[in-house]
């Protein structure tokens, strides 16, 4: 049982796919390293074909609660104001945008098969936008899923929790976090990688060291690498 999808197991899957919107999907997710909700809301006009890169828009709301008479920050289990004491019965809310955005390069491959794509039609018009693959988070979830089992993929196991899992569209986003570990995982190589994938915590990309195994493997080396007395 493994913990990750090797490239390999990507072009598997990319034959096991019977239109071009599934195999572009998978391609994308595996060579941007984007997450499912970034892919499906990349529209047309993120695509810079001369420069070789596309832009992710980030969109997270953030609801914020407030006790309606001191202003005191609330929390959603709160039952009583923490200032003043007040119960709390409607707390004022109020939901703050937070707008993100970063621009990756795409290689020449994947460039090309965009391309092709938006040529042939492929994108679909929706609320005034030309979304380039124009499906929900369920069904590219049903993509990967299938076209992973009709590559005779096995599933992946948690290292941490040992809880077995399809292969899922964020699994291909892992799977380009592992190699690209596996190629360079010095200080400089884990803060591009964090750069690309738009992590904010610097942990949540080192963590990808202990998935790959590299993390362990080095120290074993290290000890074994010195010689005793």
């Amino acid at each position: 049982m493994k913990a990750y999808v090797e490239p390999e197991e990507i072009t598997l899957m990319e034959k096991a796919t019977t239109n071009l919107r599934d195999r572009l999907l998978i391609r994308l997710l595996f060579h941007s390293g984007c997450r499912v909700s970034e892919a499906l809301g990349l529209t047309v006009e993120d695509v810079d074909l001369g420069r070789s890169t596309i832009t992710i828009k980030h969109l997270k709301a953030r609801l914020k609660l407030s006790c309606t008479d001191c202003g005191q920050r609330l929390g959603r289990s709160h039952t009583f104001c923490p200032k003043c004491g007040s119960k709390v019965e409607k707390a004022q809310a109020e939901q703050q945008e937070h707008h993100r955005q970063r621009v990756l390069p795409v290689d020449g491959e994947t460039l090309s098969a965009l391309k092709d794509y938006i040529h042939r039609g492929g994108p679909v018009l929706r609320g005034g936008k030309r979304l380039i693959f124009g499906i929900n988070r369920h069904r590219a979830w049903q993509i990967i899923k299938q076209c992973a089992e009709r590559a005779g993929l096995p599933k992946l196991v948690n290292p941490e929790t040992g809880r077995v899992h399809n292969v899922s569209p964020h699994k291909l986003r892992d799977a380009f976090a592992v190699m690209a570990v596996k190629q360079n995982d010095s200080g400089d190589g884990l803060r591009m990688l964090q750069e690309h994938l738009g992590h904010q915590s610097f942990n949540t990309t080192a963590k990808y060291r202990k998935v790959s195994g590299k993390e362990l493997r080095d120290w074993y080396q290290r000890l074994w690498g010195k010689k005793g007395p």
